[in-house]
């Protein structure tokens, strides 16, 4: 497949790439260059994966993230102390 790349560098990814590869509007990508090729990697956040793992109670993403940040916060008060 062949895309053109515009006067501001911008190329468009062909819709059958970008539907192979899970990319929509917004979504970021790298850039990876190996030698003389580039590679394009979709880049996925924590959130792309929420709900990939099923837990024994249902718990809102709220009460789970204020559970982290206790739990960090108490790893750290124990090494200050």
């Amino acid at each position: 497949m062949l895309s053109t790349v515009t006067t501001k560098g911008q190329v468009t990814i062909p819709k059958p790439i970008r539907d192979a590869m899970g990319i929509g509007p917004n979504d970021r990508v790298a850039f990876i260059r190996e030698g003389e090729r580039v590679l394009l990697q979709p880049l996925r956040t924590l959130k792309a994966f929420r709900g990939a793992v099923k837990t024994k109670s249902p718990i809102s993403f709220t009460e789970e993230r204020a559970r982290a940040k206790a739990a960090v916060a108490a790893m750290v008060k124990g090494e200050s102390e």
